[in-house]
């Protein structure tokens, strides 16, 4: 008589830059998230050119059984999930500028330090270009996102008037200066390790490679 499995879901995370194959999906998120800031023909001109980087964060799931031998013996294969884009983040570097011009989570994973490990991996492309401050607009209303630019250093240098069109509501502009310097580095080792830290605690595995260099 053969014992039952107990699966357990594992999910794994996944940063890497988008292809031609992942527009469709990009743009379906930015429609949940933004109501739809850019078309499928502008996520595409983003991969063509050097100057901008454009990153996803990918989602997948697996249910692992309690034993590998209650496994052989059962025969019962394991549930799969596959890869599924659940953030996009892009910059553009402009001169000696990064201008951070989306970073965005699906909703139903927002709260779990996912848009830190993107804003990470943006900064440290910005880093890798030899960039040497990084910008971008944000919602003053939207208080998590104001959060996490403060926490990654970025200070208010302004604002743009009646920036958003849907509801006349202005923009913070945000600046981050220091970004060639070598301690920058040695800052985003540091800040790697408390949000990979963070992410195991919410039940994320990461890949190897979550963080492309």
């Amino acid at each position: 008589m053969f014992s039952s499995v107990q699966f357990t879901a594992v999910r794994f995370l996944q940063i890497k830059h988008l292809a031609a194959e992942d527009l469709n999906s990009a743009v379906e998120l930015d429609r949940l998230c933004f109501g739809g800031l850019w078309t499928l023909e502008g996520y595409g001109r983003e991969l063509g050119s050097p100057n901008s980087d454009l990153l996803g964060l990918w989602a997948s799931e697996t249910e692992v059984g309690e034993s590998a031998q209650n496994l052989a013996r059962t025969g019962a294969p394991p549930l799969q999930i596959p890869p599924t884009l659940i953030g996009l983040g892009c910059l553009w570097a402009i001169l000696e500028e990064a201008h951070i011009t989306i970073l965005a989570i699906h909703p139903r994973f927002q709260g779990q330090g996912l848009g830190q490990a993107l804003l990470w991996d943006l900064l440290n492309k910005a880093h890798y270009r030899q960039l040497e401050r990084a910008t971008l607009e944000v919602r003053e209303s939207n208080l998590a996102a104001v959060s996490l630019y403060k926490k990654f250093g970025f200070k208010e240098a302004g604002r743009r008037k009646r920036y958003y069109e849907d509801t006349g509501e202005d923009a913070l502009v945000m600046w981050r200066s220091g970004l060639e310097k070598p301690e920058f580095q040695q800052y985003l080792a540091v800040e790697k390790v408390q949000i990979c830290d963070r992410l195991h605690q919410k039940n994320w595995h990461l890949a190897s490679d979550i963080f492309e260099f």
